[in-house]
Protein backbone atom coordinates (compact mmCIF):
# COMPACT_ATOMS: atom_id res chain seq x y z
CA UNK A 1 0.00 0.00 0.00
CA UNK A 2 2.77 1.71 0.50
CA UNK A 3 2.89 2.92 -3.34
CA UNK A 4 0.48 5.55 -3.37
CA UNK A 5 -0.34 6.56 0.11
CA UNK A 6 -0.20 10.19 -0.37
CA UNK A 7 -2.93 9.50 -2.15
CA UNK A 8 -4.75 7.24 0.21
CA UNK A 9 -4.12 10.16 2.46
CA UNK A 10 -5.65 12.48 0.49
CA UNK A 11 -8.55 10.65 -0.13
CA UNK A 12 -9.59 10.31 3.32
CA UNK A 13 -8.61 13.27 5.13
CA UNK A 14 -11.81 15.09 5.98
CA UNK A 15 -12.87 11.77 6.76
CA UNK A 16 -11.25 10.24 9.48
CA UNK A 17 -12.71 12.29 12.15
CA UNK A 18 -16.46 12.66 11.07
CA UNK A 19 -18.92 10.30 12.64
CA UNK A 20 -20.38 7.54 11.42
CA UNK A 21 -23.68 9.27 10.21
CA UNK A 22 -22.68 12.40 9.90
CA UNK A 23 -23.76 14.91 7.84
CA UNK A 24 -20.77 16.16 5.20
CA UNK A 25 -22.00 19.31 2.43
CA UNK A 26 -18.79 19.75 0.15
CA UNK A 27 -18.33 18.45 -2.92
CA UNK A 28 -15.01 18.56 -3.46
CA UNK A 29 -12.71 15.46 -3.55
CA UNK A 30 -11.07 14.05 -0.26
CA UNK A 31 -13.74 16.04 1.98
CA UNK A 32 -16.75 14.99 4.47
CA UNK A 33 -18.58 12.22 2.80
CA UNK A 34 -22.00 13.65 1.92
CA UNK A 35 -24.73 11.25 2.88
CA UNK A 36 -27.87 10.40 0.98
CA UNK A 37 -31.35 11.19 1.96
CA UNK A 38 -32.89 8.64 4.36
CA UNK A 39 -29.55 7.61 5.97
CA UNK A 40 -30.62 5.21 8.71
CA UNK A 41 -28.95 3.62 12.04
CA UNK A 42 -27.75 0.07 11.18
CA UNK A 43 -29.21 -1.48 14.35
CA UNK A 44 -32.19 -0.71 16.60
CA UNK A 45 -33.99 -2.44 19.23
CA UNK A 46 -36.97 -3.16 16.79
CA UNK A 47 -34.45 -5.10 14.19
CA UNK A 48 -32.62 -6.40 17.65
CA UNK A 49 -35.83 -7.49 18.79
CA UNK A 50 -37.22 -8.89 16.14
CA UNK A 51 -34.06 -10.94 15.38
CA UNK A 52 -34.82 -12.65 18.66
CA UNK A 53 -38.10 -13.69 17.71
CA UNK A 54 -37.42 -14.59 14.05
CA UNK A 55 -34.56 -17.06 15.62
CA UNK A 56 -36.77 -18.47 18.70
CA UNK A 57 -39.26 -18.93 15.73
CA UNK A 58 -36.37 -20.98 13.52
CA UNK A 59 -35.08 -23.18 16.56
CA UNK A 60 -38.94 -24.24 16.95
CA UNK A 61 -39.27 -25.26 13.35
CA UNK A 62 -35.87 -26.63 12.95
CA UNK A 63 -35.24 -27.79 9.14
CA UNK A 64 -36.49 -30.06 6.83
CA UNK A 65 -33.39 -31.55 5.24
CA UNK A 66 -34.19 -33.51 1.83
CA UNK A 67 -33.05 -33.86 -1.61
CA UNK A 68 -31.93 -30.73 -3.06
CA UNK A 69 -33.47 -29.31 -6.31
CA UNK A 70 -31.76 -30.38 -9.56
CA UNK A 71 -31.46 -26.74 -10.67
CA UNK A 72 -28.72 -26.27 -8.11
CA UNK A 73 -27.12 -29.46 -9.52
CA UNK A 74 -25.73 -30.62 -6.03
CA UNK A 75 -25.54 -34.51 -5.99
CA UNK A 76 -25.97 -36.93 -3.25
CA UNK A 77 -25.07 -37.26 -0.52
CA UNK A 78 -25.41 -33.52 -0.20
CA UNK A 79 -29.14 -32.44 1.31
CA UNK A 80 -30.82 -29.27 1.09
CA UNK A 81 -34.00 -26.96 3.22
CA UNK A 82 -35.16 -23.66 3.89
CA UNK A 83 -35.36 -21.37 6.60
CA UNK A 84 -37.68 -18.85 6.91
CA UNK A 85 -37.29 -15.00 7.79
CA UNK A 86 -38.61 -11.70 7.54
CA UNK A 87 -38.00 -9.37 5.26
CA UNK A 88 -37.72 -6.62 7.80
CA UNK A 89 -36.41 -7.36 11.39
CA UNK A 90 -38.49 -4.37 12.89
CA UNK A 91 -41.77 -5.95 11.70
CA UNK A 92 -40.74 -9.72 12.02
CA UNK A 93 -44.42 -10.30 11.11
CA UNK A 94 -44.60 -8.86 8.05
CA UNK A 95 -43.78 -10.48 4.42
CA UNK A 96 -41.25 -13.21 4.83
CA UNK A 97 -38.39 -15.02 2.67
CA UNK A 98 -37.20 -18.17 2.55
CA UNK A 99 -33.19 -18.76 2.70
CA UNK A 100 -31.68 -22.26 1.33
CA UNK A 101 -29.36 -23.88 2.42
CA UNK A 102 -27.11 -27.11 1.53
CA UNK A 103 -25.29 -29.28 3.91
CA UNK A 104 -23.44 -32.80 4.01
CA UNK A 105 -23.39 -34.26 7.35
CA UNK A 106 -20.36 -35.08 9.71
CA UNK A 107 -18.10 -38.34 8.31
CA UNK A 108 -16.85 -39.03 12.15
CA UNK A 109 -17.65 -40.87 14.77
CA UNK A 110 -20.72 -39.25 17.02
CA UNK A 111 -18.68 -38.54 20.16
CA UNK A 112 -16.28 -36.16 17.80
CA UNK A 113 -18.97 -33.96 16.08
CA UNK A 114 -19.80 -30.34 16.81
CA UNK A 115 -22.78 -29.78 14.93
CA UNK A 116 -22.69 -27.07 11.60
CA UNK A 117 -19.70 -25.04 10.48
CA UNK A 118 -21.57 -22.46 8.02
CA UNK A 119 -19.46 -20.79 5.40
CA UNK A 120 -19.99 -17.46 2.96
CA UNK A 121 -17.87 -17.21 0.37
CA UNK A 122 -17.71 -13.76 -0.44
CA UNK A 123 -19.93 -10.71 -2.41
CA UNK A 124 -21.99 -9.50 -1.80
CA UNK A 125 -23.60 -11.36 -4.09
CA UNK A 126 -21.69 -14.98 -3.37
CA UNK A 127 -23.82 -18.22 -3.54
CA UNK A 128 -22.25 -20.54 -0.42
CA UNK A 129 -24.56 -23.31 -1.73
CA UNK A 130 -22.27 -25.96 -3.00
CA UNK A 131 -19.66 -25.47 0.55
CA UNK A 132 -20.99 -29.45 1.13
CA UNK A 133 -18.97 -30.07 -2.22
CA UNK A 134 -15.43 -29.48 -0.32
CA UNK A 135 -14.15 -31.97 1.44
CA UNK A 136 -16.28 -34.35 -1.65
CA UNK A 137 -14.16 -32.40 -4.87
CA UNK A 138 -11.41 -30.37 -3.61
CA UNK A 139 -7.88 -31.82 -3.19
CA UNK A 140 -6.98 -30.07 0.17
CA UNK A 141 -7.62 -32.13 3.11
CA UNK A 142 -8.18 -29.85 5.85
CA UNK A 143 -11.89 -29.57 4.36
CA UNK A 144 -12.03 -33.75 5.06
CA UNK A 145 -10.37 -33.22 8.59
CA UNK A 146 -13.33 -30.69 9.46
CA UNK A 147 -16.14 -32.26 7.89
CA UNK A 148 -15.42 -35.39 10.26
CA UNK A 149 -16.51 -33.10 12.87
CA UNK A 150 -19.22 -30.71 11.26
CA UNK A 151 -21.91 -30.76 8.92
CA UNK A 152 -21.09 -28.56 6.20
CA UNK A 153 -23.59 -26.35 5.68
CA UNK A 154 -23.50 -23.37 2.90
CA UNK A 155 -26.18 -20.78 2.41
CA UNK A 156 -27.79 -18.84 -0.75
CA UNK A 157 -27.88 -14.80 1.07
CA UNK A 158 -31.42 -13.00 1.05
CA UNK A 159 -31.44 -12.09 -2.72
CA UNK A 160 -28.87 -14.88 -4.14
CA UNK A 161 -30.02 -17.72 -6.48
CA UNK A 162 -33.43 -19.60 -5.23
CA UNK A 163 -33.58 -17.29 -2.09
CA UNK A 164 -35.57 -14.26 -3.21
CA UNK A 165 -33.30 -13.62 -6.31
CA UNK A 166 -33.03 -9.76 -7.02
CA UNK A 167 -32.34 -8.84 -10.79
CA UNK A 168 -31.43 -5.06 -12.04
CA UNK A 169 -31.51 -5.93 -15.80
CA UNK A 170 -32.08 -8.08 -18.48
CA UNK A 171 -29.39 -10.48 -18.24
CA UNK A 172 -28.68 -10.56 -21.72
CA UNK A 173 -28.26 -7.23 -22.10
CA UNK A 174 -25.76 -7.57 -18.89
CA UNK A 175 -23.76 -10.35 -20.60
CA UNK A 176 -22.87 -8.13 -23.66
CA UNK A 177 -19.51 -8.01 -25.30
CA UNK A 178 -17.31 -6.37 -26.73
CA UNK A 179 -17.09 -3.63 -24.32
CA UNK A 180 -14.24 -1.49 -24.10
CA UNK A 181 -11.47 0.06 -21.83
CA UNK A 182 -10.51 3.54 -22.36
CA UNK A 183 -7.04 4.82 -21.41
CA UNK A 184 -7.82 6.97 -20.12
CA UNK A 185 -11.66 7.75 -20.29
CA UNK A 186 -13.33 10.78 -21.80
CA UNK A 187 -15.53 13.09 -20.67
CA UNK A 188 -17.99 12.01 -23.10
CA UNK A 189 -17.35 8.05 -21.86
CA UNK A 190 -17.58 8.95 -18.60
CA UNK A 191 -20.48 10.61 -19.19
CA UNK A 192 -21.99 7.77 -20.76
CA UNK A 193 -21.29 5.43 -17.86
CA UNK A 194 -22.45 7.54 -15.48
CA UNK A 195 -25.68 7.50 -17.94
CA UNK A 196 -25.50 3.57 -17.35
CA UNK A 197 -25.15 3.74 -13.95
CA UNK A 198 -28.59 5.80 -13.63
CA UNK A 199 -30.07 3.53 -15.50
CA UNK A 200 -29.03 0.36 -13.87
CA UNK A 201 -29.41 1.81 -10.09
CA UNK A 202 -33.31 2.68 -11.45
CA UNK A 203 -33.86 -0.92 -12.16
CA UNK A 204 -33.25 -2.71 -8.74
CA UNK A 205 -36.46 -3.42 -7.46
CA UNK A 206 -34.54 -1.31 -3.41
CA UNK A 207 -34.96 1.49 -5.73
CA UNK A 208 -38.61 0.92 -6.85
CA UNK A 209 -39.67 0.72 -3.31
CA UNK A 210 -39.58 -3.24 -3.27
CA UNK A 211 -38.80 -4.56 -0.30
CA UNK A 212 -35.88 -1.38 0.09
CA UNK A 213 -33.67 -1.27 2.25
CA UNK A 214 -33.73 -5.64 2.98
CA UNK A 215 -30.85 -6.50 1.62
CA UNK A 216 -27.96 -5.49 3.70
CA UNK A 217 -25.13 -6.53 5.53
CA UNK A 218 -26.49 -6.51 9.48
CA UNK A 219 -29.70 -8.46 7.99
CA UNK A 220 -27.73 -10.88 6.33
CA UNK A 221 -26.01 -11.19 9.81
CA UNK A 222 -29.30 -11.20 11.32
CA UNK A 223 -29.92 -14.10 8.80
CA UNK A 224 -26.53 -16.14 9.95
CA UNK A 225 -28.28 -15.40 13.52
CA UNK A 226 -31.42 -17.48 12.94
CA UNK A 227 -29.85 -19.76 11.00
CA UNK A 228 -27.42 -20.69 13.82
CA UNK A 229 -30.95 -21.16 16.14
CA UNK A 230 -32.60 -23.19 12.77
CA UNK A 231 -29.24 -25.48 12.80
CA UNK A 232 -29.85 -25.90 17.09
CA UNK A 233 -26.96 -24.48 17.93
CA UNK A 234 -26.37 -22.03 21.05
CA UNK A 235 -23.12 -20.45 19.39
CA UNK A 236 -22.40 -19.43 15.63
CA UNK A 237 -18.92 -21.66 14.01
CA UNK A 238 -18.29 -19.89 10.65
CA UNK A 239 -16.12 -19.75 8.26
CA UNK A 240 -16.24 -16.40 5.94
CA UNK A 241 -14.02 -15.63 3.19
CA UNK A 242 -13.98 -11.79 2.19
CA UNK A 243 -16.84 -10.13 1.95
CA UNK A 244 -18.04 -13.15 4.50
CA UNK A 245 -15.50 -12.06 7.04
CA UNK A 246 -17.60 -8.65 6.41
CA UNK A 247 -20.78 -10.28 7.99
CA UNK A 248 -18.64 -12.21 10.54
CA UNK A 249 -17.21 -9.11 12.06
CA UNK A 250 -20.67 -7.30 11.74
CA UNK A 251 -22.45 -10.55 13.67
CA UNK A 252 -20.04 -10.53 16.13
CA UNK A 253 -20.73 -7.11 16.87
CA UNK A 254 -24.74 -7.35 16.87
CA UNK A 255 -24.89 -11.06 18.48
CA UNK A 256 -20.97 -11.54 20.48
CA UNK A 257 -23.08 -14.24 23.06
CA UNK A 258 -23.87 -16.22 19.80
CA UNK A 259 -20.44 -16.42 18.74
CA UNK A 260 -18.57 -19.92 18.74
CA UNK A 261 -15.44 -20.52 16.68
CA UNK A 262 -14.97 -17.90 13.77
CA UNK A 263 -12.46 -17.81 10.91
CA UNK A 264 -12.39 -14.97 8.64
CA UNK A 265 -10.35 -15.63 5.77
CA UNK A 266 -9.05 -12.24 3.66
CA UNK A 267 -10.70 -9.68 5.67
CA UNK A 268 -12.49 -6.50 4.70
CA UNK A 269 -11.43 -3.78 6.49
CA UNK A 270 -15.06 -2.79 8.61
CA UNK A 271 -14.23 0.98 9.38
CA UNK A 272 -17.23 2.58 9.06
CA UNK A 273 -16.03 5.46 7.43
CA UNK A 274 -14.28 3.81 4.69
CA UNK A 275 -17.63 1.17 3.95
CA UNK A 276 -17.74 1.54 0.95
CA UNK A 277 -16.53 4.72 -1.21
CA UNK A 278 -13.32 5.07 0.06
CA UNK A 279 -12.67 0.96 0.86
CA UNK A 280 -13.13 0.32 -3.10
CA UNK A 281 -10.64 3.83 -3.86
CA UNK A 282 -8.34 2.27 -1.28
CA UNK A 283 -8.41 -1.45 -3.39
CA UNK A 284 -7.75 0.12 -6.47
CA UNK A 285 -4.26 1.19 -5.27
CA UNK A 286 -3.79 -2.98 -3.79
CA UNK A 287 -4.93 -4.34 -7.43
CA UNK A 288 -2.48 -2.09 -9.31
CA UNK A 289 0.52 -3.47 -6.64
CA UNK A 290 -0.66 -6.79 -7.26
CA UNK A 291 -0.58 -6.17 -11.11
CA UNK A 292 2.90 -5.40 -11.09
CA UNK A 293 3.38 -8.46 -9.28
CA UNK A 294 2.64 -10.31 -12.58
CA UNK A 295 4.32 -8.38 -14.30
CA UNK A 296 7.76 -8.71 -12.86
CA UNK A 297 7.01 -12.42 -12.66
CA UNK A 298 6.29 -12.45 -16.32
CA UNK A 299 9.30 -10.63 -17.07
CA UNK A 300 11.42 -12.80 -14.82
CA UNK A 301 10.47 -15.54 -17.13
CA UNK A 302 11.40 -13.89 -20.46
CA UNK A 303 13.03 -17.02 -21.83
CA UNK A 304 9.71 -18.86 -21.60
CA UNK A 305 7.25 -15.69 -22.69
CA UNK A 306 9.56 -13.55 -25.28
CA UNK A 307 7.21 -10.76 -23.87
CA UNK A 308 10.40 -8.34 -22.43
CA UNK A 309 12.66 -7.74 -19.52
CA UNK A 310 11.04 -5.49 -17.54
CA UNK A 311 7.64 -4.92 -16.24
CA UNK A 312 6.96 -2.38 -18.52
CA UNK A 313 7.83 -4.17 -22.00
CA UNK A 314 5.09 -7.19 -20.44
CA UNK A 315 2.67 -3.53 -19.75
CA UNK A 316 3.37 -2.52 -23.65
CA UNK A 317 2.46 -6.11 -24.93
CA UNK A 318 -0.54 -6.24 -22.56
CA UNK A 319 -1.76 -2.75 -23.79
CA UNK A 320 -0.91 -3.43 -27.58
CA UNK A 321 -3.18 -6.47 -26.76
CA UNK A 322 -5.84 -4.58 -25.66
CA UNK A 323 -5.62 -2.35 -28.54
CA UNK A 324 -5.82 -5.12 -31.41
CA UNK A 325 -9.25 -6.46 -29.47
CA UNK A 326 -10.59 -3.16 -29.93
CA UNK A 327 -9.71 -2.71 -33.29
CA UNK A 328 -11.12 -5.70 -34.41
CA UNK A 329 -12.88 -7.68 -31.53
CA UNK A 330 -12.13 -11.41 -31.22
CA UNK A 331 -15.59 -13.26 -32.62
CA UNK A 332 -17.45 -9.55 -32.23
CA UNK A 333 -17.56 -10.10 -29.03
CA UNK A 334 -14.14 -9.70 -26.94
CA UNK A 335 -12.98 -6.11 -26.32
CA UNK A 336 -10.60 -4.69 -24.10
CA UNK A 337 -13.28 -4.90 -21.13
CA UNK A 338 -13.70 -8.64 -21.84
CA UNK A 339 -9.39 -8.68 -22.07
CA UNK A 340 -9.24 -6.81 -19.03
CA UNK A 341 -11.49 -8.62 -17.24
CA UNK A 342 -9.56 -11.77 -17.54
CA UNK A 343 -6.56 -10.43 -16.86
CA UNK A 344 -7.83 -9.42 -13.75
CA UNK A 345 -7.60 -12.77 -12.10
CA UNK A 346 -3.88 -12.15 -11.67
CA UNK A 347 -4.70 -9.72 -8.94
CA UNK A 348 -6.82 -12.81 -7.12
CA UNK A 349 -4.68 -15.97 -7.53
CA UNK A 350 -1.14 -16.70 -8.46
CA UNK A 351 -2.31 -19.83 -10.29
CA UNK A 352 -3.80 -17.57 -12.86
CA UNK A 353 0.15 -16.37 -13.44
CA UNK A 354 0.90 -19.28 -16.05
CA UNK A 355 -1.81 -19.22 -18.00
CA UNK A 356 -2.48 -15.47 -18.57
CA UNK A 357 1.45 -14.75 -19.73
CA UNK A 358 0.76 -17.68 -22.26
CA UNK A 359 -2.22 -16.28 -23.52
CA UNK A 360 -0.10 -12.91 -23.68
CA UNK A 361 2.46 -14.72 -25.59
CA UNK A 362 0.73 -16.83 -27.54
CA UNK A 363 -1.55 -13.21 -28.80
CA UNK A 364 2.33 -11.73 -29.61
CA UNK A 365 2.93 -14.52 -31.70
CA UNK A 366 0.03 -14.47 -33.15
CA UNK A 367 -2.71 -17.03 -31.72
CA UNK A 368 -5.47 -14.88 -30.26
CA UNK A 369 -7.09 -18.50 -29.34
CA UNK A 370 -6.03 -18.51 -25.62
CA UNK A 371 -7.08 -14.72 -24.95
CA UNK A 372 -10.53 -15.58 -26.44
CA UNK A 373 -11.16 -18.90 -24.63
CA UNK A 374 -10.29 -16.69 -21.41
CA UNK A 375 -12.41 -13.73 -22.19
CA UNK A 376 -15.27 -14.79 -24.43
CA UNK A 377 -18.49 -13.87 -22.77
CA UNK A 378 -20.70 -16.66 -21.70
CA UNK A 379 -24.06 -17.36 -23.36
CA UNK A 380 -25.29 -19.73 -21.20
CA UNK A 381 -29.19 -18.36 -20.35
CA UNK A 382 -29.00 -20.00 -16.88
CA UNK A 383 -25.50 -18.32 -16.41
CA UNK A 384 -26.02 -14.82 -17.55
CA UNK A 385 -29.17 -15.49 -14.77
CA UNK A 386 -26.57 -16.11 -12.12
CA UNK A 387 -24.13 -13.32 -12.97
CA UNK A 388 -26.79 -11.04 -13.06
CA UNK A 389 -28.42 -11.69 -9.86
CA UNK A 390 -24.81 -11.77 -8.80
CA UNK A 391 -24.16 -8.45 -9.79
CA UNK A 392 -27.73 -7.17 -8.84
CA UNK A 393 -27.13 -8.64 -5.08
CA UNK A 394 -23.59 -6.80 -5.02
CA UNK A 395 -25.37 -3.56 -6.39
CA UNK A 396 -27.99 -3.43 -3.69
CA UNK A 397 -25.84 -4.47 -0.74
CA UNK A 398 -22.97 -1.82 -0.81
CA UNK A 399 -25.47 0.85 -2.15
CA UNK A 400 -27.80 0.47 0.68
CA UNK A 401 -24.53 -0.46 3.35
CA UNK A 402 -23.90 3.23 3.36
CA UNK A 403 -23.87 6.87 2.18
CA UNK A 404 -22.13 6.94 -0.99
CA UNK A 405 -21.00 10.88 -2.36
CA UNK A 406 -23.97 11.95 -4.43
CA UNK A 407 -21.99 14.63 -6.28
CA UNK A 408 -20.02 13.39 -9.87
CA UNK A 409 -17.65 15.80 -9.44
CA UNK A 410 -16.58 14.34 -6.43
CA UNK A 411 -16.04 10.91 -8.13
CA UNK A 412 -14.28 12.18 -10.90
CA UNK A 413 -11.67 13.92 -9.28
CA UNK A 414 -10.56 11.20 -6.44
CA UNK A 415 -11.08 8.59 -9.36
CA UNK A 416 -8.74 10.69 -11.88
CA UNK A 417 -6.55 11.18 -8.78
CA UNK A 418 -5.95 7.68 -7.59
CA UNK A 419 -6.09 6.49 -11.19
CA UNK A 420 -2.52 8.31 -11.84
CA UNK A 421 -1.29 6.15 -9.53
CA UNK A 422 -3.14 3.29 -9.76
CA UNK A 423 -4.52 3.00 -13.62
CA UNK A 424 -5.16 -0.92 -14.02
CA UNK A 425 -8.38 -1.10 -11.84
CA UNK A 426 -9.27 2.43 -10.62
CA UNK A 427 -11.68 3.69 -13.10
CA UNK A 428 -13.29 -0.39 -13.42
CA UNK A 429 -13.54 0.30 -10.16
CA UNK A 430 -15.55 3.21 -10.15
CA UNK A 431 -18.17 1.88 -13.09
CA UNK A 432 -18.85 -0.97 -11.38
CA UNK A 433 -20.22 1.06 -8.17
CA UNK A 434 -21.18 3.99 -9.68
CA UNK A 435 -24.87 3.09 -9.51
CA UNK A 436 -24.60 4.23 -5.69
CA UNK A 437 -24.49 7.80 -6.81
CA UNK A 438 -28.01 7.56 -8.31
CA UNK A 439 -29.27 5.22 -5.03
CA UNK A 440 -32.09 6.53 -4.29
CA UNK A 441 -33.49 3.87 -1.46
CA UNK A 442 -32.67 3.73 1.88
CA UNK A 443 -28.89 3.84 3.06
CA UNK A 444 -27.71 2.60 6.57
CA UNK A 445 -24.70 4.14 8.82
CA UNK A 446 -22.24 1.01 8.58
CA UNK A 447 -22.19 -0.43 11.72
CA UNK A 448 -19.59 0.40 13.80
CA UNK A 449 -17.69 -3.28 14.49
CA UNK A 450 -16.29 -3.39 18.26
CA UNK A 451 -16.35 -5.54 20.94
CA UNK A 452 -15.48 -4.91 24.64
CA UNK A 453 -12.46 -6.75 26.18
CA UNK A 454 -13.39 -10.36 26.92
CA UNK A 455 -16.72 -10.01 25.23
CA UNK A 456 -15.68 -12.56 22.47
CA UNK A 457 -14.01 -15.88 22.09
CA UNK A 458 -10.59 -15.48 20.21
CA UNK A 459 -11.51 -15.16 16.59
CA UNK A 460 -9.01 -16.41 14.17
CA UNK A 461 -8.41 -13.84 11.09
CA UNK A 462 -6.15 -15.50 8.00
CA UNK A 463 -4.89 -13.16 5.49
CA UNK A 464 -2.70 -13.04 2.92
CA UNK A 465 -0.10 -9.70 3.29
CA UNK A 466 -0.40 -8.81 -0.83
CA UNK A 467 -4.08 -9.64 -1.10
CA UNK A 468 -5.44 -6.91 -3.14
CA UNK A 469 -9.13 -7.40 -3.05
CA UNK A 470 -9.20 -7.52 0.97
CA UNK A 471 -5.90 -5.78 1.34
CA UNK A 472 -4.09 -6.88 5.07
CA UNK A 473 -4.96 -3.08 6.55
CA UNK A 474 -8.48 -4.92 6.95
CA UNK A 475 -7.16 -7.65 9.01
CA UNK A 476 -5.22 -5.19 11.31
CA UNK A 477 -8.57 -3.18 11.69
CA UNK A 478 -10.73 -5.94 12.55
CA UNK A 479 -7.98 -7.76 15.01
CA UNK A 480 -8.11 -3.54 16.69
CA UNK A 481 -11.77 -3.58 17.11
CA UNK A 482 -12.60 -7.58 18.47
CA UNK A 483 -9.99 -7.50 20.92
CA UNK A 484 -8.75 -10.96 21.64
CA UNK A 485 -8.69 -11.95 17.54
CA UNK A 486 -5.62 -13.91 16.74
CA UNK A 487 -3.81 -13.01 13.39
CA UNK A 488 -2.45 -15.89 11.10
CA UNK A 489 -0.86 -14.25 7.73
CA UNK A 490 1.03 -15.65 4.46
CA UNK A 491 3.68 -13.79 4.46
CA UNK A 492 5.03 -12.37 1.18
CA UNK A 493 1.49 -13.81 -0.88
CA UNK A 494 -1.07 -12.49 -2.87
CA UNK A 495 -3.79 -15.08 -3.12
CA UNK A 496 -7.41 -14.00 -2.08
CA UNK A 497 -8.84 -16.81 -0.03
CA UNK A 498 -5.93 -18.40 1.97
CA UNK A 499 -7.99 -21.51 3.58
CA UNK A 500 -7.04 -24.68 1.58
CA UNK A 501 -4.26 -23.38 -0.01
CA UNK A 502 -1.11 -22.93 2.57
CA UNK A 503 -0.36 -25.94 4.66
CA UNK A 504 1.07 -24.28 7.77
CA UNK A 505 -2.18 -22.06 7.76
CA UNK A 506 -4.20 -24.68 7.06
CA UNK A 507 -2.94 -26.76 10.58
CA UNK A 508 -3.58 -23.65 12.49
CA UNK A 509 -7.15 -23.40 10.89
CA UNK A 510 -7.47 -27.35 11.61
CA UNK A 511 -6.51 -27.01 15.43
CA UNK A 512 -8.34 -23.97 15.87
CA UNK A 513 -12.00 -25.12 14.62
CA UNK A 514 -11.70 -29.19 15.85
CA UNK A 515 -9.79 -28.39 19.02
CA UNK A 516 -10.43 -24.93 20.00
CA UNK A 517 -6.63 -24.64 20.03
CA UNK A 518 -5.97 -20.99 19.79
CA UNK A 519 -2.27 -19.73 18.46
CA UNK A 520 -0.41 -17.60 21.27
CA UNK A 521 0.35 -14.83 19.30
CA UNK A 522 -0.52 -13.28 15.83
CA UNK A 523 1.29 -15.89 13.69
CA UNK A 524 3.61 -16.10 10.39
CA UNK A 525 2.98 -19.06 7.62
CA UNK A 526 5.78 -18.63 4.80
CA UNK A 527 3.59 -18.12 1.40
CA UNK A 528 3.13 -20.62 -1.52
CA UNK A 529 6.25 -20.56 -3.82
CA UNK A 530 5.61 -18.66 -6.97
CA UNK A 531 4.21 -20.91 -10.14
CA UNK A 532 6.25 -21.89 -13.05
CA UNK A 533 5.61 -20.85 -15.83
CA UNK A 534 4.05 -22.50 -18.67
CA UNK A 535 6.46 -23.77 -21.52
CA UNK A 536 5.01 -24.84 -24.61
CA UNK A 537 5.39 -28.20 -26.42
CA UNK A 538 5.92 -28.12 -30.09
CA UNK A 539 2.91 -29.17 -32.03
CA UNK A 540 0.36 -29.05 -29.10
CA UNK A 541 -2.05 -25.89 -27.62
CA UNK A 542 -0.59 -24.37 -24.45
CA UNK A 543 -3.29 -24.82 -21.98
CA UNK A 544 -5.22 -21.67 -20.72
CA UNK A 545 -5.42 -22.85 -16.57
CA UNK A 546 -2.18 -23.92 -14.84
CA UNK A 547 -4.49 -26.59 -12.79
CA UNK A 548 -7.10 -27.90 -14.83
CA UNK A 549 -10.89 -27.00 -14.35
CA UNK A 550 -10.79 -27.50 -11.01
CA UNK A 551 -14.78 -26.35 -9.46
CA UNK A 552 -14.98 -22.94 -8.34
CA UNK A 553 -17.30 -20.37 -7.72
CA UNK A 554 -19.40 -17.72 -10.42
CA UNK A 555 -16.80 -15.53 -11.52
CA UNK A 556 -16.58 -11.78 -12.10
CA UNK A 557 -14.87 -12.07 -15.10
CA UNK A 558 -13.78 -14.81 -17.01
CA UNK A 559 -9.72 -15.84 -16.49
CA UNK A 560 -6.63 -17.79 -16.08
CA UNK A 561 -6.81 -21.29 -13.68
CA UNK A 562 -8.51 -21.18 -10.68
CA UNK A 563 -11.64 -18.52 -10.18
CA UNK A 564 -10.83 -15.19 -8.45
CA UNK A 565 -13.56 -15.41 -6.05
CA UNK A 566 -12.18 -16.69 -2.49
CA UNK A 567 -9.42 -18.21 -3.72
CA UNK A 568 -8.78 -21.62 -4.65
CA UNK A 569 -10.40 -23.93 -2.59
CA UNK A 570 -13.96 -21.79 -3.27
CA UNK A 571 -16.63 -24.01 -5.13
CA UNK A 572 -20.42 -23.10 -5.49
CA UNK A 573 -23.07 -24.69 -7.54
CA UNK A 574 -22.93 -22.55 -10.32
CA UNK A 575 -19.45 -22.92 -11.26
CA UNK A 576 -19.37 -26.52 -11.20
CA UNK A 577 -17.21 -28.25 -13.82
CA UNK A 578 -18.64 -27.29 -17.28
CA UNK A 579 -19.59 -24.15 -16.84
CA UNK A 580 -16.24 -22.25 -16.01
CA UNK A 581 -14.92 -19.64 -18.49
CA UNK A 582 -17.93 -17.80 -18.90
CA UNK A 583 -17.71 -14.39 -17.96
CA UNK A 584 -19.98 -11.54 -18.35
CA UNK A 585 -18.36 -9.50 -20.25
CA UNK A 586 -20.61 -6.48 -18.89
CA UNK A 587 -19.70 -2.85 -19.99
CA UNK A 588 -19.02 -1.48 -16.50
CA UNK A 589 -21.14 -3.36 -13.83
CA UNK A 590 -19.13 -6.68 -13.14
CA UNK A 591 -19.57 -7.36 -9.39
CA UNK A 592 -16.06 -7.97 -7.58
CA UNK A 593 -16.99 -10.66 -4.84
CA UNK A 594 -14.60 -10.09 -1.97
Amino acid sequence: MAVAAGVAVALLAGTAGTPAGATGTSEGPGTARERAPGTTAPDSPAEAAGARLAADRAERAGIDWGPCDPATRLPEPVECGTVTVPVDYADPSGDSLDLHLSRVTASGPAKERRGALLYNPGGPGGNGMSFPLFPLRLAAPVWRDLNTAYDMVGWAPRGVGPSAPVSCTDPELFGRGPGVVPRPPSEEFKREMDRRAAEYAAGCPANRGEWAGAHTTPNNARDLYVLRAALGRERLDYLGVSYGTYIGSVYATLFPEAVGRMVLDSVVDPDPVTIWYDSNLLQSLAFESRWSDWKEWVARHHDVHGLGETARDVQRAFEALLDAVDAEPLEGVVGSKEVHEAYLSVAYADAAWPGAAAALAAFAAGDPEPVLRASRPGTDPAGMVRRENSNAVYTTVECSDAPWPRSWERWDADHSMMARQAPFETWENAWLNLPCRHWTGPQNRPVDVQAGPGALPPILLVQADRDAATPARGASEVARRLPGSVLVAEEGAGNHGVTGGNACVDALIRAYLLDGSVPAGDTVCAGRAEPEPLRPVAGEPEPVGADGPEPGPEPRSPGFGPTPVAGPAALLAEGLPGVLGNGTGAPGFVPLLR
